[in-house]
């Protein structure tokens, strides 16, 4: 083991896989932010917690089982010449329970449902149906990590040495971003037709369509400047606002 990180090829893969892991964290943690949302306040934190932990728990599995991961690469039935393979299914099936997620939750915001009634829906939302839906999400987001890991890294040790590292970088990031989403509605939106486009995505790569990743977090992050712009025009709309309350000149 100790050899095996002695190799500073083994390290720049371990560096590479880690961050790509992070990223790719990232859906994982705006998801969890999000469905966290119709718990009470008080069950959102340990939805999280709970949440990453199974994430990391199936991730390190199916690194465990490479053999059965490779299998579902392998199509099962072939259709008008199109392989559907397991991991297309399960591809496919994750993406449009996203988009279904994000979209009904963007219907709820825009149709005016925040109100006492989604107040309601927080109150009565189970934490068992939470947590199921979190695994049916972590399933299909773990899937596209550790075949990304196995294509990355020769060694199980350090595929789940990053692995590791990337679950504990996210559970630290988790209440941070869910509290941000919450104060902030107009990102809570965004992230919501973020949800969706990577719902899409899946969905192509489901049916061999693939999208660049890279695109779509450089989307990620053009919107999120231009987002974070908009945050900073507010908050200093607000300030002046409070100062000519006060009698006191502008800035």
């Amino acid at each position: 083991m100790i050899e095996l990180f002695s190799d500073p090829a083994v390290w720049a893969s371990f560096l590479t896989l880690t961050i790509l892991e992070i990223v790719l964290g990232v859906d994982n943690v705006i998801f969890l932010s999000i469905i966290s949302q119709r718990l009470p306040e008080q069950q959102r934190a340990r939805a999280r917690l709970v949440g990453l932990l199974l994430a990391l728990i199936m991730r390190v599995l199916l690194l465990l089982s490479i053999a059965w991961i490779i299998g579902l690469t392998e199509p099962f039935v072939t259709i008008a010449g199109f392989g559907l393979s397991w991991r297309d299914v399960i591809l496919i099936g994750g993406g449009l329970f996203l988009i279904y997620k994000g979209a009904n939750e963007i219907f709820q915001d825009v149709e005016g449902n925040g109100g006492h009634h989604g107040t309601d829906a927080v109150v009565h939302a189970s934490f068992a149906a939470v947590i199921a839906q979190i695994v049916v999400l972590d399933l299909v987001f773990s899937l596209d990590s550790v075949i990304t890991a196995v294509g990355i890294a020769d060694h199980i040790p350090v595929m789940v040495a990053a692995i590791v590292i990337a679950i504990v970088i996210m559970m630290v990031a988790a209440n941070p971003i869910a509290n941000f989403i919450e104060n902030h509605p107009s990102t809570k939106m965004l992230a919501l037709a973020f949800l969706v486009m990577v719902g899409m995505a899946l969905v192509a790569d489901g049916f061999h369509f693939h999208v660049e990743r890279g695109f779509i977090y450089a989307a990620m992050v053009f919107a999120g400047g231009v987002e974070g712009l908009n945050l900073w025009k507010q908050r200093r709309q607000r300030r002046l606002a409070e100062e000519a309350e006060r009698g006191q000149p502008a800035a």
